[in-house]
């Protein structure tokens, strides 16, 4: 595999810049799995905040994963579902939950990432540098 430098115009580059975020992998594998309401969609995801769940899908929405529907009811119904582009990324996301099912007990979990304070005393090293 021939890598490159990554550069203003990296494909890749601007292809994370528009998933990264907390929640908008997750995001997308909820609509990957049909349209969703926006309570049920926060139902889904758990501890996501409103106004992050709002944010994280106009994001979505202004990078071309994402379509909102609104269907101008009273009660208000909105549904979000993937585009095109978006169905495109489903494949990535499958692979992506292939590695993590394959490598979970590789990886640290979130308790093991927290340090105890005091923990990196006298190591030299910040608390981000890992002691061996």
């Amino acid at each position: 595999m021939n890598l490159q430098i990554p550069d203003e115009n990296c494909r890749v580059e601007r292809l994370i810049s528009a998933v990264s975020g907390r929640w908008k992998l997750l995001i997308l594998f909820w609509l990957g799995q049909g349209p969703c309401r926006f309570n049920q969609l926060q139902r889904h995801l758990g501890k996501v905040t409103h106004r992050t769940l709002t944010r994280q899908l106009g994001e979505l929405q202004e990078a071309g994963f994402v379509h909102r529907e609104d269907f101008q009811t009273i009660p208000p119904h909105v549904e979000y579902s993937l585009t095109p582009l978006g169905q495109s990324l489903m494949p990535l996301l499958k692979a992506m939950h292939g590695w993590a099912v394959e490598n979970a007990d590789k990886m640290p979990t979130a308790a093991d990432q927290k340090q105890k304070p005091g923990a990196n005393r006298g190591t030299g090293g910040s608390p981000a540098d890992p002691v061996l």
